[in-house]
């Protein structure tokens, strides 16, 4: 039993190893700005630990070096410019210096919606870190039920307010494919959730279903499991909504597209 709980320690131990040395190499990776505060260390010199600020200019006051910029730097490159200051101004040989994050601040988007891991989370400084897809990773990615098609994204640009629609599926689309989407910090993403249409009468299956892109009524019909024994493909009425908010009755063709909230109505056969 001796050796089960030894071998249950080690895996344990393990495992924090590994969920520390990930978060170490995000927070490396992360830019920082204007409000994070921040814990500098600085091996075997307790003198020159200190709690920081970045102010709005992204500089700090560090003793011996003065006021020196670290915002729009990684953490990783804010250490190194530490590490060299000391180091060029004779004041210690081989500095070794380490940034906490206490508190970020800065360069952080929230994602909202239909996500599995809603919250607000951090633009990275490596390739990538700070594109649409990666955040959206970090977030979980798109829950069932979500709208896959349009992720939208609301923020400022040049002091202005700024809204974007992404089509995200062209993210990844082999022809006519989008650029994957640069975010900024202060930026909101919304996933809204899939549209949907509403099919009753004689179908096997009724009730609401996600509309998916380019559907057709047929593959609606199909959804839904066909047409019941006394349905008629001559009985299907669509009723559709318009800009003006006046109720609709189509009689669609078998291959026409549904739009959002389309309710479909198959018809009971009298023959």
């Amino acid at each position: 039993m001796k050796w089960m709980r030894d071998m249950a320690r080690w895996m344990l131990a393990t495992m924090f190893l590994a969920v520390g040395l990930n978060a170490h190499a995000a927070q490396n990776d992360y830019v920082l700005g204007a409000g994070d505060q921040i814990r500098i260390f600085v091996f075997q010199n307790p003198d020159l630990q200190l709690d920081a600020r970045i102010n709005e200019s992204g500089t700090i006051s560090y003793p011996l070096l003065g006021v020196i910029k670290l915002g729009g730097l990684s953490v990783s490159d804010a250490e190194k410019k530490l590490a060299n200051g000391l180091k060029d101004g004779n004041f210690l040989k081989q500095p070794q210096v380490s940034i906490l994050v206490m508190d970020m601040k800065a360069n952080l988007v929230s994602v909202l919606g239909q996500i599995n891991k809603p919250g607000r989370f951090a633009l990275g400084a490596g390739a990538g870190g700070n594109k649409l897809s990666e955040v959206l990773a970090q977030a979980g990615g798109i829950i069932n039920g979500g709208g896959t098609d349009l992720v939208v994204i609301t923020g400022t640009r040049d002091g202005k307010a700024f809204r974007k629609e992404i089509d995200f599926p062209r993210v990844f689309a082999a022809k006519n494919s989008a650029e994957d989407f640069v975010l900024a910090n202060g930026d909101s993403i919304w996933v809204d959730r899939a549209p949907i249409i509403y099919i009753y009468g004689e179908v096997n299956r009724a009730g609401a279903q996600a509309l998916q892109r380019d559907m057709t009524l047929l593959q609606a019909l199909a959804s839904s499991g066909g047409l019941t024994q006394r349905g008629t493909q001559r009985g299907i009425r669509v009723h559709r909504r318009d800009e003006s908010g006046q109720v609709k009755i189509i009689q669609p063709d078998m291959n026409d597209k549904l739009e959002p909230n389309d309710v479909i109505y198959v018809k009971e056969s009298i023959f």
